[in-house]
């Protein structure tokens, strides 16, 4: 039986879509997509002198994107990088059969949890409450060779601007990184 507390209510819950109304995510392009740690907690690495130091965490992290291709057959990599508490990433959707990019990123985020939880349980990695990433992920679809530069290079420099990062001490479980202090883009309206 459901507990009619836990039901969705419309009157008291908002929680309203982020994602383009109306659009196939499903549909062949490039994707720009931020995926934040449960309370933005630091489990991948540190930045030191503007360059990521991944930990073994990280690693995995990095490892998982990469071979992903290999378990979506219509997606190639483009520019990503691991941060300390969150993950930038370029995906394109090749070809229109296949999964849609929510599809895609929320298996990869079971993929990297089970992993961790295997990294917590057999290497004593540091735990996590309860969700290793936050239940949202931002995203945005790249319209133009333009933009897919900019980002490319945003992604690129992410960790030589890391101490400039508002969010680097934020708290909280909102994905907001693309209102990063140290450059307003216009791909992020």
């Amino acid at each position: 039986m459901i507990n009619p507390k836990s039901q969705y209510n419309p009157a008291i819950h908002h929680r309203r879509s982020i994602r383009l109304k109306g659009y196939d995510y499903s549909s062949p392009g490039y994707y720009f997509a931020t995926l934040c740690t449960q309370y933005r907690y630091y489990m991948f690495g540190k930045v030191t002198g503007g360059q990521m130091q991944l930990n073994d965490a990280g690693k995995m992290v990095e490892h998982q994107w990469l071979i992903l291709p290999e378990r979506f057959d219509n997606i190639r990599i483009d520019q990503y990088v691991v941060m300390p508490n969150h993950f930038h990433a370029i995906l394109q959707i090749i070809a229109p059969k296949g999964k849609a990019l929510g599809d895609i990123l929320g298996a990869f985020s079971s993929i990297v949890t089970v992993e961790y939880i295997r990294g917590v349980k057999e290497n004593n990695w540091r735990p996590f409450p309860k969700k290793l990433f936050q239940r949202n992920y931002w995203e945005h679809i790249i319209r133009n060779e333009e933009e897919l530069l900019r980002i490319r290079n945003y992604i690129k420099n992410n960790p030589s601007k890391w101490e400039n990062d508002r969010f680097i001490r934020a708290s909280g479980n909102r994905v907001q990184e693309n209102m990063a202090l140290y450059e307003e883009e216009p791909w992020m309206i």
